[in-house]
């Protein structure tokens, strides 16, 4: 379940990676010799407030808004608690990525999400390719931090789950490790997404902040992020399929309090596509 609208060209952002401070390397995967902690940015979180997903584009968030998600090619919400989208575990559609870091099937084929066939999933399957991936995301983190933003969240941590057995849950746990360290390094809170099975080792063995699930309540999946995260946790429901009436899906109590119910394609306002219900 993947969200995202264009980030910048990754031509652009190989030249600024070979140019960005490399992570200090330890044994096993390459990383900060100690992560560092984020919790001031986290601090700042207004548990409870409602919530707004711009990812398919950026507009002023209505009265009451606390948190804010835009994708990373975005300036942060001035004034709201914001998070930065970065695709942590599959291309933006556009970019171009080096062939060796893109996973192939047996016929040499790029290995595409089948939901979302413009993005193709990124090979983590070794330590030394999911440290190179890390470089290549450096600096788009690093430019969400140096634009305000207070958090990241790192899409598709489920991709293993559409790599046809290439991949496996422990290289995605490697890799997210990897990814909240480089948050941490930026001074950023860094999130979970979806991907409810990991449980308290999403906090515990990873170092996740927060969590941001789609659809929850659909898949009755709400308890396995807020029984970890508390009130840390963001919820999007999709108009187009909530199983249920709007009045039911706001009265089921596992619902995390900052839930937005928002159109599939997170359209802005201008667009005829654009829904968003808030259930307080």
């Amino acid at each position: 379940m993947n969200r995202l609208i264009g980030v910048a060209g990754l031509a652009g952002l190989l030249l600024a990676a070979a140019c960005a401070p490399k992570p200090h390397p330890q044994q096993g995967d390459p990383a900060s010799s100690a992560p560092v902690t984020a919790g001031a940015k986290l601090s700042a979180w207004p548990k409870g407030a409602a919530v707004d997903y711009q990812l398919g584009g950026a507009y002023p968030p209505g009265a009451g808004v606390g948190i804010v998600a835009r994708d990373s090619s975005e300036q942060p919400a001035p004034g709201r608690y914001s998070i930065c989208y970065v695709n942590g575990f599959q291309t933006q559609p556009g970019d171009q990525w080096p062939d060796s870091l893109v996973l192939h099937d047996a016929s040499g084929s790029d290995v595409a999400d089948r939901g979302w066939p413009d993005e193709r999933i990124l090979d983590i399957s070794t330590a030394a390719k999911r440290a190179a991936i890390v470089e290549v995301l450096t600096p788009t983190v690093h430019r969400c931090a140096a634009r305000g933003f207070q958090a990241v969240e790192f899409d598709n941590l489920d991709s293993y789950a559409r790599s046809n057995g290439a991949l496996d849950l422990a290289a995605a746990e490697a890799h997210a490790k990897l990814l909240v360290e480089l948050a941490h390094r930026e001074k950023l809170a860094a999130g979970q997404k979806n991907t409810p099975d990991l449980g308290k080792r999403g906090p515990t063995d990873i170092g996740f902040d927060f969590a941001v699930a789609e659809e929850c309540r659909r898949f009755d999946e709400c308890a396995a992020y807020t029984d970890v995260y508390g009130d840390y946790v963001v919820d999007i429901e999709y108009i187009d399929d909530l199983g249920a009436t709007l009045a039911q899906v706001c009265a089921d109590p596992q619902l995390p309090r900052s839930t937005v119910i928002r159109d599939r394609m997170l359209s802005a306002p201008d667009s005829p596509d654009y829904r968003l219900e808030r259930c307080r």
